[in-house]
């Protein structure tokens, strides 16, 4: 792996178990099976090409199996649901000989894709005040 590929990738703790149980409870009626994002990492991209062509990438490998595609980035998504953000976020399951071996081949995981311009509003202050605005639409 590069560097400068390395560098783009934002590297993300599993969602904290208190945070998985509110949004089980706020967003998915306590349905366990739709929380899909306890695993998730983020790739940043200086152009909208450039994100466009890891996604065909990813959905070329035959041990990655996408599950979901939620494309905030699509002319038809009402940004006003996230205030603005933006990104291109897909749930994955990698199926291949030490997947199962692990017995991992089930589980997903979610990977944001998203433009520098808005990798830089989630940090510091910009994720807290997207936290108070989640937490007043209880999400």
């Amino acid at each position: 792996g590069s560097t400068a590929a390395a560098d783009r990738v934002q590297w993300a703790k599993p969602k904290a178990a208190d945070r998985a149980l509110e949004k089980l409870a706020r967003a998915y009626g306590g349905d366990a099976s739709r929380l899909v994002d306890m695993t998730r990492q983020s790739i940043c991209f200086s152009s909208l090409q450039g994100l466009l062509r890891c996604l065909q990438v990813v959905k070329a490998d035959p041990e990655a199996v996408v599950v979901r595609v939620k494309n905030k980035l699509s002319a038809e998504y009402k940004s006003v649901r996230t205030a603005g953000y933006r990104d291109c976020a897909f749930n994955v399951r990698i199926v291949s000989e030490e997947t199962r071996r692990l017995g991992l081949e089930g589980h997903v995981c979610e990977v944001l894709l998203l433009l520098s311009s808005f990798a830089e509003l989630k940090h510091n202050e910009g994720h807290a005040r997207y936290v108070s605005w989640r937490n007043a639409r209880a999400e």
